[in-house]
This record gives structure tokens, sequence and C-alpha cells, in this order.
């Protein structure tokens, strides 16, 4: 499987700077796919109009209909939005274990053939993000409260956003409610040539900060649990994770992202009960394995 050549990743980031960490991100994911064209639309000349929300739902169009090229191109600068907020964690080791796990668990999944790529980013919330095309990260925080059928299952939850391009079907929804608009002003200053970036960055920011519809929580946490199976691991890693989640204080700040941006845990745990029953119990009961064996 070809690696994210995570060492140059993290030098360049740290060179960049944590302001610039998206902007370094998004560089150096470029060359993996070396022939996906840059399919978003960009106006003919530097003093044309901002695009108006017309364009934002032009390219988002049918969730289902975009290409992988054009979801590809959505992701990167997702991602490049998500590590411009919070800049990777500076272990090469902890990256190169992430980014095997997840590479191995998405191969089992319904989209093997995407340009995968996982990393962790440095903070002590405990979280894990998705962007389109096959980007996952979990920050710091939570891969230290996790075991590796822990993580795996955390992994297989945001491989299934990926699958089922929860993301692509929050952004539409939001271009169609007219969300990013209202910031275009402020944000583009007249650069047309990145208007239509911005606006969906715009769109990014507000879906990452809301949640995603319950129902593809829902559906991930599902999903998860089977992919998690089939990779090899325990299908009881979610659940325990989601018990985690459940009794964290309310006012936690190392919780307060999960808690605000997704149902509530034991609703979930609900959820996961009734759609597992005793179906994978079969493939439960593993030892448990420490993340930090596995650096050694």
């Amino acid at each position: 499987m070809q690696l994210i050549a995570v060492s140059a990743l993290l030098a360049a980031c740290g060179a960049a700077g944590a302001q610039d960490a998206g902007k370094a991100l998004g560089g150096l994911l470029r060359p993996i796919n070396p022939n996906l064209l840059n399919t978003l639309p960009v106006p003919s000349a530097a003093s044309a109009p901002a695009p108006a929300a017309s364009e934002l739902l032009k390219l988002l169009g049918e969730p289902d209909r975009i290409d992988e090229a054009r979801e590809l191109e959505i992701g990167r600068e997702l991602a490049a939005l998500l590590v411009g907020s919070k800049p990777l964690h500076q272990d090469v080791a902890l990256q190169r274990y992430v980014n095997r796990l997840g590479r191995w668990i998405s191969l089992q999944g319904s989209r093997p053939h995407l340009p995968w790529n996982f990393a962790v980013l440095d903070d002590a919330g405990f979280n894990a993000f998705a962007a389109p095309g096959g980007y996952v990260f979990v920050t710091k925080g939570l891969v230290d409260r996790a075991d590796e059928a822990e993580l795996a299952g955390i992994l297989a939850h945001e491989i299934t956003h990926v699958n089922r391009r929860h993301h692509l079907q929050a952004l539409a929804a939001g271009a169609r409610a007219g969300i990013a608009t209202q910031v275009i002003a402020s944000q583009v200053r007249g650069a047309a040539a990145n208007a239509l970036s911005a606006q969906l960055l715009a769109l990014g920011r507000k879906v990452y900060a809301r949640g995603l519809d319950q129902a593809d929580e829902f559906e991930a946490d599902r999903e998860g649990v089977a992919l998690a199976a089939r990779a090899g691991f325990d299908p009881y890693g979610l659940p325990s994770v989601l018990q985690q989640v459940r009794t964290a204080r309310a006012d936690d700040p190392l919780f307060a992202l999960t808690l605000s941006t997704h149902p509530p845990a034991q609703q979930r745990l609900e959820q996961l009960e009734g759609a597992m029953g005793s179906r994978l119990d079969a493939f439960s009961g593993k030892p448990s394995v420490p993340i930090a064996q596995r650096l050694r």
C-alpha cells in the first residue's frame, strides 16, 4: 500500500507554521494523484463578479453524480481547512501506524480504490473528522484514550462517511440553504478567482461546526462496526468508544465538539444494539492491544 510521506508532511507543516499548515497539506497531498485535474470552475477574469449561490449549487449539484476527480478536489480543500485549524502531530511513527491501519480498513470497504489518507492532529480534544475523497483525521487526544480496536472502530466510522458521501450531501444541503453566501463579501474582497473556493470553505466550516445529520451518524455507526469486523478487529471497539463519550461531562472541553456535533451517545449505543444484536459476537472477545505496543 502506498503511504503518505508523513515525515515530509510534518516537516513542511512545521516549517510553514500552524497558520500555513493547511496550505502545506494541500500542496503535499496533490502529488498522490498526478492525473487529478482541478475541476473547480474559475472565472475568466480577476475582475469578474463573485459567483452567486447558484454557482456553488452547480458545483455540488447532486452529490451522487459528482465524479471522483471533483470529489477529491473538494476533499483536498476541506482537508487543508482541518489541518489549518490544528497542526499535524509530530510523531512520525504514530502517523505511519494510523495511516497503515486506516488504509487496511478502507480496503475492506466499498471504495478501496480511493487515494486514502489518514493523519493525527495535534489536539488534546476527543474528535475525528473526514473529508470527501478519502481524507480522515483523528486527534491525539482520541488516540491517547483508545486501544487498537477502538481506534479501528472510529476509523471505520469515518471511512463510512466518505464511502457514503455524507459530507458532500451536507455541503449540497447547505448550499441550497444559502449558508455560504452571507460571508462572501467579507472573505473574497473582489478576488473573483477564489470566490467559489471561499464559498466552499465557508460552507465546510459550517458543516464541521454543526455536524452531519443524525441519520448519517447512525449509518456510519452501523456500517462502521461491520467494516471493522471485516478488517479483523473486534466490532465492539466503536461501542466501547461511545461508552467513553456517554460518561463524559457536558462541560468537559475535550469532548465539547464531539458532544455538540453528534447524536447523544446513549442513543447511538441503543441504535447499535438493535442493529448488531448477537450477529457480530463471533468476531468479538479479542485481547485488547494498546496502541503504544504497535509503536515499539
